[in-house]
């Protein structure tokens, strides 16, 4: 997404709420094992999606699959290190694609890295002794910014992995799973709660914006779309867009083995 001034957004983002009509546009069949997806943006003219495959508690590959138009596999980049073979939600910086992978439990290691979009050169840039569950990078301050498991605590990291800021995330309302640097401190993410009701359990999807610099989530609430597999549409990868006064939203919540399998769902919604 072109990098425009994040408080020349306020207004669009302000402008959206439970209410907000989104309108499904698109819908991408991917004809290959996407397995779990976890994070999604585009770069170089090609769609990047993280996915984990799991094949056992402690053993999985870390895929970064890239995706041309037509939902065509052009790469399958395996990141990760042993026990790290878990990625997270992903973001393109205008230059490189950022990737945390992690152990698959609370409280584990990380390796954040990037991805050159157009060669698909993998770098380690820095560990975490925690798990990492997103990453975005703030390349025109050196920072990068990520969570822990849930989204519980918010991190932010020089660009050779010195810590910066640690805080607790105040709002318990989802844990974000995928995210969008959009500048001046801001950050769009998207995620999903799994809640007890009385006919069992159900999954609450919304949408959050994060003030780093401010240490506050300013704006967040829910969006009530499920998928065909019965999924929130913000379960995890996601993708925005603001632009000519309307709001583009990219995702993709469903599994490989599930019904239909993974398709790339694009929605619009125009800011009251």
């Amino acid at each position: 997404m072109a990098r425009r001034r994040a408080r020349e957004l306020m207004p669009a983002l302000d402008g959206l709420d439970r209410h907000t009509a989104w309108h499904l546009i698109d819908r991408l069949p991917l004809d290959f094992a996407t397995f779990h997806p976890q994070g999604l943006t585009f770069a170089a003219g090609l769609t990047f999606l993280s996915s984990v495959e799991i094949q056992s508690e402690t053993r999985g590959v870390g895929h970064v699959f890239v995706i041309d138009e037509r939902g065509a596999l052009q790469r399958d980049l395996i990141v990760g290190d042993g026990e790290m073979y878990h990625p997270g939600g992903i973001d393109f910086d205008g230059s490189s694609v950022w990737v945390s992978v992690a152990q698959y439990r609370p409280g584990g290691q990380s390796i954040i890295m990037t991805i050159d979009p157009e060669t698909g050169e993998v770098r380690e840039r820095f560990r975490v002794a925690d798990h990492v569950s997103w990453v975005v990078c703030d390349r025109t301050n050196g920072l990068v910014h990520g969570a822990s498991w849930g989204s519980r605590f918010f991190y932010t990291w020089t660009l050779a992995g010195a810590l910066v800021a640690y805080w607790p995330n105040p709002s318990g309302f989802i844990d974000y799973q995928d995210c969008r640097f959009l500048g001046e401190g801001l950050i769009a993410a998207s995620g999903i709660a799994v809640l007890s009701g009385a006919s069992g359990a159900f999954e609450l999807g919304g949408l959050a914006l994060i003030d780093t610099a401010q240490h506050t989530i300013p704006q967040e609430f829910p969006i009530g779309l499920y998928s065909t597999n019965g999924h929130t549409i913000t379960r995890n990868p996601f993708a925005i867009s603001f632009d000519s006064g309307c709001v583009t939203m990219w995702v993709a919540p469903d599994d490989f083995a599930e019904g239909n399998g993974t398709e790339i769902l694009t929605y619009r919604a125009t800011p009251a």
